[in-house]
């Protein structure tokens, strides 16, 4: 436990770290890789170029100094991020070296402001903050080893089955290569993919993707979206490599399934699936588990349009099967031949209006996933609607972020 004055430190660095809690990451993270580079064998480099790890970090340290007396008020943010932890192999180890750069980043920043006293007041509350962190790992850590089929850290995978979804998404399906049972899994996790082997590339690469297929005990499916270099924005490495050199019968590093963005079974309330782009794999292992019940269920996908829209006939058939599920797609710029076939419920963007169309129930539980700025577009659309901020539940790929409270509400 704190003391009473180190938490009353820590509590009044809060406006200093809404401030300059960017600039302190990173510091952080290029301090860190310079003297531990051993540590880019874990990290996603991507998110590191884009900002969106660094931004992430300062905002769970702002929010771990703003609760820090009552740390029971970030626990669904810390499993988050243990979820993370776990599936990229993070161990008790590592974290005294994020602790020594932390610190060293918060007095390089804040130079004469970072006094002896705050310094110690930190150093104190990151020890607290590391052992939450460590305390739930570990129990992720035994609870994954010892399930049936479980394993510790990575496994090798072989490549039973690569179909191709669409022009940019493959589907990759996965087996233990020792012939061992599938570990189960919730609809809307995740696995950790690790490449150490990719030509050209002097670190390991671990990525996060979703499993699209419900638990079915004898194969994982990940569906891959192919990142292209556009608007500055280098191309995927992962990605890429994925689906131009990967072949059936190679094998891969795999992490058990980890992940806390899954499907509440406890809930009896209707059901609905919004998402955009490849963000349909954590909704499509969804769909496939409401499938065998018969919980009210309005699945929406968004996409540019055919050509790119992955699940098409996999969707249309769970559909056709089932009284209790309707599906709708939307293309934003639909081809002549979505036209002609009628692939499509709606041109253009989804509105509030025409999610008001389609929703029946205004107290249903809607999960979504896609890219940032479409989440915050279908977050503000859904209130708009009349769903209920609290009935919406979201995942973000990479580094958790939050979506911004609509102006008007």
């Amino acid at each position: 436990m704190l003391e009473q004055n180190t938490i009353d430190i820590i509590k009044s660095t809060v406006p200093v770290l809404e401030q300059h809690g960017e600039a302190i990451t990173k510091t952080f993270y290029e301090l860190m890789f310079n003297n531990h580079p051993e540590l880019l064998n874990i990290f996603n480099h991507a998110n590191q170029k884009q900002g969106r790890q660094q931004k992430a970090l300062a905002s769970t340290v702002y929010a771990a100094a703003k609760y820090i007396d009552q740390l029971e008020a970030i626990l669904p943010a810390v499993t988050q991020i243990a979820h993370k932890h776990r599936s990229l192999g993070i161990k008790p180890e590592h974290y005294p070296i994020v602790g020594e750069h932390l610190l060293l980043a918060i007095k390089e920043v804040l130079q004469d402001g970072a006094t002896e006293e705050i310094i110690d007041a930190w150093a104190k509350a990151y020890g607290v903050i590391a052992d939450a962190f460590i305390h739930v790992e570990k129990a992720m850590y035994e609870a994954t080893e010892n399930q049936p089929g479980g394993w510790k850290d990575f496994k090798n995978f072989k490549i039973e089955k690569i179909i191709q979804e669409s022009d940019c998404i493959k589907s990759f399906y996965f087996k233990p290569a020792d012939g061992s049972e599938v570990t189960n899994f919730l609809p809307g996790q995740y696995i950790s993919l690790k490449l150490t082997n990719i030509p050209g590339q002097q670190f390991t690469h671990i990525r996060q993707y979703s499993l699209s297929t419900s638990p079915n005990n004898e194969f994982y499916r990940i569906s891959v979206k192919r990142e292209d270099e556009m608007k500055g924005k280098p191309a995927g490495i992962v990605s890429n490599y994925l689906h131009n050199e990967i072949q059936v019968g190679d094998f891969i590093e795999i992490s058990a399934p980890a992940g806390d963005f899954v499907f509440e079974e406890n809930n009896d309330k209707s059901i609905l699936l919004l998402s955009g782009g490849v963000g349909i794999t954590p909704m499509l292992s969804m769909l496939n588990h409401l499938a065998d019940t018969n919980k009210r269920t309005v699945f929406v996908h968004a996409a540019i349009n055919g050509n790119v829209h992955a699940f098409y006939d996999e969707v249309k058939e769970i559909d056709l099967k089932n009284e209790s599920i309707t599906s709708y797609i939307c293309y934003e710029k639909p081809t002549s031949i979505d036209k002609e076939e009628k692939r499509f419920d709606k041109e253009g963007f989804i509105t509030a209006n025409w999610l008001k169309s389609i929703i029946s129930d205004k107290d249903s539980i809607v999960y979504m996933c896609g890219p940032v700025v479409f989440m915050q577009a279908m977050f503000e659309a859904l209130i708009e609607a009349g769903i209920k901020r609290e009935n919406i539940r979201y995942e973000f790929f990479g580094p958790a972020m939050k979506l911004k409270e609509p102006e008007h509400s």
